[in-house]
Order: C-alpha cells, then sequence, then structure tokens
C-alpha cells in the first residue's frame, strides 16, 4: 500500500466543528478511492459530562504555556464516557449511515498508540509552580502502524479517540492533535489535516483576515509565539508530524462545507 496515498483528518473537539460535514466529504473522498485515517477529539463532550456528573473539568497551564485537561482517575473515567464511549460511537454510527466500514477504536485497543505516563506534571497557578502527581497523561512513544495498515487494507476506515496505553497497561489521556501527529507521522501520510473552529493560524487573533495561508516548516517556533490557546497544541503537532515524515499539514476550518476537501485545494494555513 502506497503510504502516499494516506490522508489523516484530525477532527476538533471543540463546540461548531461540524461532524456531519467532515463525515459526509470523508465518504466522498472514500468513494473517490482515497485512503483516510480519523482521528478525533472531545473536550466539549467531556467538559459536558464532567458538569453533569458533578466532575467539572479543570484545566492546568504548564510552565512554558500549554494549557490541558487535569486528568485525575475520576476524570480520566468521565473521558473515557464521554470521547471513547459517546462521541467515537456516534461518529462511527454516522459514517456506517453513509455507507462506510468504520471501525472505532482508541489508542488503548491493540496497544495502538503506547506512551509513557508522566511521573509528575508541573502546573502554574497564580504564579506560583505546582507539581501534579496523580495525573493520567501520557507522552506518546509509538503508534501500531501495522494494526492501521491491517484496518485499511480490509478496507475500513480507523477512527481513532484520542487515548493511549501505557507500559503497564493504564488508559491515558493524550492530546488529540498530537496523537494525530504521530499517526500522521508513522504512517508517512501525504497530509495531516487538523480541523478546527477557525480559518486557520492568525497573525493577530481572532482578527480572521490575518490568517496565514503558507507557512514554511522553518517558521514554526515564530509560529508558536503568535499561537493563541488550543492553537499551539495544533502548531507543535504540525511540527512532530513533519519531523516524523508526514509530507505536509493543513490547518483549516472544521466549519466549513466540504472541510477536508476545501483544506485540499488551499483554503487553511498549509504548512511544508
Amino acid at each position: 500500500m502506497p503510504a502516499e496515498s494516506i490522508i489523516v483528518v484530525k477532527l476538533g473537539g471543540a463546540e461548531g466543528v461540524d461532524f456531519s460535514a467532515i463525515c459526509a466529504d470523508a465518504a466522498r473522498l472514500l468513494a473517490a478511492g482515497q485512503k483516510l485515517v480519523l482521528v478525533h477529539g472531545g473536550s466539549a463532550e467531556a467538559n459536558a459530562l464532567g458538569e453533569a456528573l458533578g466532575a467539572p473539568p479543570k484545566f492546568i497551564t504548564s510552565p512554558s504555556g500549554y494549557t490541558s485537561r487535569y486528568t485525575d482517575r475520576k476524570t480520566l473515567e468521565v473521558f473515557l464516557m464521554a470521547v471513547n464511549g459517546k462521541v467515537n460511537s456516534l461518529l462511527t454510527e454516522q459514517l456506517q449511515g453513509l455507507g462506510i466500514n468504520a471501525f472505532g477504536l482508541s489508542g488503548l485497543d491493540g496497544r495502538l498508540i503506547t506512551a509513557t505516563r508522566k511521573d509528575a506534571v508541573q502546573s502554574v497557578e497564580n504564579g506560583k509552580r505546582k507539581i501534579i502527581h496523580d495525573d493520567y497523561t501520557g507522552k506518546i512513544e509509538q503508534v501500531n502502524t501495522a494494526l492501521l495498515e491491517t484496518l485499511l487494507a480490509a478496507g475500513c476506515l480507523p477512527v481513532i479517540a484520542p487515548l493511549a496505553v501505557s507500559e503497564k497497561g493504564e488508559a491515558l489521556n493524550v492530546d488529540a492533535d498530537r496523537a494525530a501527529a504521530s499517526v500522521a507521522g508513522a504512517l508517512k501520510a501525504e497530509v495531516l489535516v487538523l480541523l478546527t473552529a477557525a480559518p486557520g493560524l492568525m497573525a493577530a487573533f481572532p482578527d480572521e483576515s490575518t490568517l496565514i495561508r503558507q507557512l514554511p516548516q522553518a517558521r514554526l517556533p515564530e509560529a508558536l509565539e503568535m499561537a493563541q490557546g488550543r492553537m499551539k497544541k495544533k502548531v507543535l503537532g504540525a511540527e512532530e508530524a513533519l519531523q516524523n515524515g508526514a509530507g505536509r499539514v493543513i490547518i483549516a476550518d472544521g466549519r466549513a462545507a466540504n472541510p477536508v476537501s476545501a483544506a485540499l485545494a488551499g483554503a487553511g494555513t498549509h504548512i511544508q
């Protein structure tokens, strides 16, 4: 199977991203013979379920300015229910309804994504550094490409929830953008498309007229300084995907019609 024929698409978990439009677009691309792998987030669903179960989400900011979900064991179980249970199953159902043999799984299944559990996570609160020890987040180490290639060869569309497995077999929460980047790099994908609730990377967020259309890889450190909030993780993911063997990365609008096709046709921020 030629690696250049694979496109990895990451569906943002933020509100506003149109999963139905993405699924319909994926169906068209698959019908045209394109091989796809989907990786999804689910932060909005996890937040809503956490609130409903009396375990509202907590977010921590690292000393380098990245925000992530604080994941103790209870939060991890909420995340499993919302993201692997609901979001993954509903996406798979929607794709099956379009006649696509979608195969929902998480990085925990078949040791698809292995990661090292972070022994201690540093957080900055009110200018003070804190060390957190009961966190179930992981640093991705490896992707089981043989498993993905088996699914693709069987005519399935892998739909991956952002979880990983530790060497001890623990479920770990991993960032969905970086999970997609790891999958794209491991498969030597032609393109990684990161779909989000924004038109791409903006030089002066939230002014959409400052959209950066082309970004050489050499300018990614500068882009990281420019990126705000969740966009930082996307820029970091783009860098990791390119370093690990993906051909190019597009950060594009997941709220648009035919979002994947539009990105491939030039919409969004193209990084190569």
